[in-house]
């Protein structure tokens, strides 16, 4: 999926629910060694890691309901429990479990909070 969108749009974008926005990690598809891989050999790579980009708000808490009192207002308001993983944060993730994105020829990835399997913080990592 390619979408056309300049930076300032990048900052218009709301993730929804547990969605993570990564952008990958590995801009050259070069080994160690200094080999180039083909994008065939990348595609099998079970895991990834690639930098945080955008978070959603959380998992939804449902509201709790007093069922005993109908006099008072119920309170609609959607509560959530915050993500782990915070915008800078180096993700490495699971590579199947993701949606691929486009903005502006720069690949991004769409994953659930839940593929992630480790998070590395660094202070001061864009500073």
């Amino acid at each position: 999926m390619a979408l056309n969108l300049s930076e300032k749009d990048l900052e218009k974008i709301i993730m929804v629910g547990d969605k993570v926005l990564v952008k990958p990690k590995n801009p050259n598809q070069k080994t160690s060694s200094g080999l180039y891989l083909p994008p065939a050999a990348l595609e099998k790579e079970h895991v990834q890691s690639g930098y945080v980009i955008k978070t959603g708000p959380g998992f939804p808490i449902p509201a709790m309901q007093e069922e005993d009192e109908p006099w008072k207002e119920s309170a609609d308001e959607v509560k959530y429990m915050p993500l782990q993983a915070k915008e800078g944060d180096l993700a490495v993730y699971l590579n199947k479990s993701g949606i691929e994105v486009e903005f502006k020829k720069e690949k991004y990835q769409i994953i659930s909070h839940s593929s992630i399997l480790m998070l590395v913080r660094e202070e001061g990592l864009f500073q």
